[in-house]
């Protein structure tokens, strides 16, 4: 179970210094607490309540077998990020955010390709035969990928979710993400602008001890959720495997019948809504809110209807595009995960 968050500890990392008061964002003003020798500080009472927020959603994210990428490119970032990610098995970007890398994301999976061949090559001997300056030309360029795009390489669709340090840093990243609907978990310091984020931390994204301090929490849920699934397949596997004998002893004890509907209510209640490309934990919480519990419910939606409800939920749902959401869940619903698979890998985000 992932640690609890103490406010101490967030106190003792220094998660509550903000930017001077007059490079703050007033869309900030929630989240601080008050003003001290012309810094503003962070309410961490909010702090942890956002981190717990967040830690939940990206649980599901993490359960539903999903990728969450981590950027963070400053200096103070990129070796705990790489850390924590690395142990939570989540790809992430501490080099350079290759512009496209998600708009474009068919081109930077030929660019991992071309890791991959020139690796087949060193192996089946193909690469002794080229002269010595291509063989030099060939181990810069294979250098340059590991460095760019090496922790991405296991990456073979879009991410599930973005992790961001520094939403001002990472400005690019953060409209990639918007246009294709991915949802955006973020440290926000309160230079920073909160809007474009589904889940915000407000918190110090400057100094490293607070950038590990919630990093830390955060990577401890991925991995939670990560064991959550590992628990659920082998109960699932093993529930196959016992399903002939409880069949039979069912009818054995007719005494009450609300034990035989209880399974049924659990059964149809709800579908893991994330599943549709574009779809985050927030959105899908909105449509059950709805009454739109399941693939087959979203599937009977019009766009107008779906967009109206975004409208609805708030300025920051309004601009996602649901256009492709009622064809993803009729495929869902149908059960044609493996022809659903191969359009959103095929499809930049779910938008046609």
């Amino acid at each position: 179970m992932a640690n609890k968050i103490e406010v101490k500890d967030l106190l003792e990392a220094g998660v509550h210094f903000g930017h001077l008061t007059r490079k703050w964002n007033p869309n900030m003003a929630p989240y601080i607490y008050m003003e001290r020798n012309g810094i503003h500080v962070i309410n961490l009472y909010k702090t942890a309540a956002k981190i717990e927020e967040a830690n939940e959603a990206l649980k599901k994210i993490a359960a539903s077998g999903r990728k969450i990428l981590f950027v963070a490119t400053k200096k103070q970032a990129k070796d705990i990020v790489a850390d924590k990610a690395g142990k939570a098995n989540m790809p992430y970007i501490t080099e350079r955010w290759p512009g496209g890398m998600l708009t474009n994301f068919v081109t930077i999976r030929k660019a991992v390709k071309k890791m991959a061949s020139i690796d087949r090559m060193k192996k089946d001997g193909t690469f002794l035969t080229l002269s010595k300056k291509e063989r030099l030309q060939v181990d810069r360029l294979r250098a340059k990928l590991e460095k760019n795009l090496g922790s991405i390489s296991d990456m073979t669709r879009l991410p599930g979710a973005l992790f961001i340090v520094d939403t001002m840093r990472e400005h690019i990243a953060v409209k990639e993400a918007l246009k294709l609907n991915i949802p955006i978990f973020a440290m926000v310091d309160t230079n920073s602008d909160p809007r474009p984020i589904d889940y915000i931390i407000p918190s110090n994204d400057d100094a490293s001890k607070s950038i590990e301090a919630v990093l830390s929490h955060v990577s401890d849920a991925i991995i939670e959720g990560l064991a959550d699934r590992k628990s659920d397949k082998q109960a699932e596997k093993e529930g196959k495997e016992t399903a002939a004998p409880k069949a039979k002893e069912a009818p054995k004890t007719e005494e009450t019948p609300k034990t035989e509907e209880a399974p049924k209510a659990e059964a149809v209640a709800t579908d893991d809504l994330t599943k549709v490309e574009g779809i985050g934990p927030k959105i899908g919480e909105i449509f059950q809110k709805e009454g739109i519990n399941t693939f087959a419910d979203l599937a009977a939606k019009s766009v107008e209807e779906l967009s109206t409800i975004l409208t609805a939920a708030g300025s920051s749902f309004a601009s996602k595009n649901p256009g492709s959401w009622p064809k993803q869940a009729k495929m869902a619903a149908e059960g044609k995960w493996d022809e659903l698979k191969v359009w959103q890998d095929n499809t930049k985000g779910g938008i046609e």
